[in-house]
């Protein structure tokens, strides 16, 4: 398979995780190896931001940049960080020894064997979420086609990314929504069972419900299905 069939393939691959259910980790873990197998790099690794805002490791393509990821959060400096937290490319850093930018990361990159990385954003619309590391050991920068396929590696990591969660927060909404019209049934029948049995309008059933449920510290709904149930009974309501 060309580099560009390869390409391709892991593009229409993560396409199809648009899904609710998919596994984050599987995604980025796909997104480093592809990476290695299809740029001129021979190691990458991914960095997510915590809601907290905290970077935190989650994917990588070796052992070795596993460890210099991890290293990376320990020391808050090198590549991932300043790709992160400025929203931009770190493009072709030649590490040398000494390196003002980082100088406790670049030491520990070189001992690992490595030479120069490629840092890209995952980065939509102003939102950054995370960025991924691109290491090779060999001196030298990657040229326009590599850089090109990186951010657009990059970009659609992002993309299904933020498309799971906006599904997974759909989701939840349109379970509430669903509660919410579930309970407001249940209230609707309690209050015509009261104000049957009461002989009063459905103002004043709603406001007995409410009024019990608030002088026993209770749900309204929890009140309504108790009512609806027979597990309370209407004259054992507070007036």
């Amino acid at each position: 398979m060309t580099r560009e069939s390869l390409v391709v393939a892991t593009l229409v691959e993560l396409a199809d995780n648009l899904v609710v259910d998919f596994d984050v980790i599987d995604l980025l873990i796909l997104v480093s190896r592809r990476c290695v197998e299809v740029l001129d790099v021979d190691a990458a690794g991914v960095m997510l931001a915590a809601p907290t805002g905290e970077l935190q490791f989650v994917a990588s393509s070796s052992e070795s940049m596993k460890i210099l990821e991890l290293f990376q959060i320990q020391a808050d400096e090198g590549p991932c960080v300043d790709s992160y937290r400025s929203g931009e490319t770190v493009a072709n850093h030649a590490l040398s020894d000494p390196d003002e930018r980082w100088p406790h990361f670049t030491p520990r990159a070189l001992a690992l064997g490595f030479a120069a990385v490629h840092s890209v954003p995952l980065r939509l619309r102003g939102r950054t979420i995370g960025a991924l590391n691109l290491f090779r050991r060999e001196p030298g920068w990657l040229d326009e086609t590599d850089v090109m396929y990186a951010q657009g590696l990059a970009d659609i990591a992002t993309i299904t990314i933020l498309q799971h969660q906006t599904a997974v927060d759909a989701s939840l909404l349109n379970d509430q929504l669903t509660r919410a019209l579930e309970s407001r049934i249940v209230i609707e029948q309690a209050k015509g069972m009261v104000a049957a049995a009461m002989r009063c309008d459905v103002d004043q059933a709603f406001a007995r419900l409410r009024t019990h449920a608030r002088n026993h510290n209770l749900g309204l709904t929890a009140v309504a299905h108790s009512v609806v149930s027979g597990a309370v009974r209407v004259d054992e309501l507070d007036s």
